[in-house]
């Protein structure tokens, strides 16, 4: 019988991609706020944030250095928050564009949380109809419904604190368990638990 402690995880972590054509949105701020608290649920750090609107005159060009730098923090990612506000009833032509870069299985094992902030709740499928299946298309996980937030989320200052906690409450478990982490505890308990040992 071993004594031998179980070998210690890295720490995940955590990118964070804005889809909104603007740069410094709201789509963004709620992209970090969403990526901070899925980071600490995992036991994770927020490494890289990418506001697509600030790399988009790249996208299309012959040398794209910070649209590959983008595209490489992405894919090497555990977990990513995919915020995106809704065009049209769907997800913004900028992400998609983004994502269109990769070959085929380019997100292969990345464990992405889509995001999505609608001015109606009525778009509350947009992450699950558009978002999602390119999302797996791309061998990303996505282990969880999409996280949507309303213009009434973001207008409250407590608003987007609460629907992240209330997404997290149903989808918690499911995106530990995808990180390869116990359910039941968050990290920070895990790390109590560690140090009374």
């Amino acid at each position: 019988m071993s004594t031998d402690a179980p070998a210690s995880r890295p720490e995940p972590t955590v990118v964070v991609v804005a889809g909104n054509p603007r740069e410094g949105s709201r789509t963004l701020q709620a992209a970090r706020t969403a990526a901070q608290a899925v980071a600490a649920h995992v036991g994770g750090t927020v490494t890289t944030t990418v506001d697509l609107a600030a790399v988009a005159g790249e996208l299309f060009a012959g040398q794209r250095p910070r649209v590959d730098a983008a595209l490489g923090a992405l894919a090497d990612s555990d977990v990513a928050v995919i915020a995106t506000p809704v065009y049209k009833a769907s997800y913004t032509g900028l992400l998609k564009s983004f994502l269109d870069l990769y070959g085929p299985d380019g997100l292969a094992g990345v464990v992405v949380v889509p995001l999505v902030v609608s001015g109606n709740p009525a778009h509350a499928l947009v992450g699950e109809v558009h978002l999602r299946p390119v999302l797996v298309e791309l061998g990303a996980v996505v282990p969880t419904r999409a996280l949507t937030v309303t213009e009434a989320d973001l207008a409250d200052p407590a608003g987007l604190d609460r629907a992240v906690d209330a997404w997290l409450a149903r989808g918690g478990d499911a995106l530990r368990r995808a990180v390869g982490q116990p359910v039941g505890q968050s990290a920070a308990d895990l790390d109590l638990a560690e140090a009374a040992r």
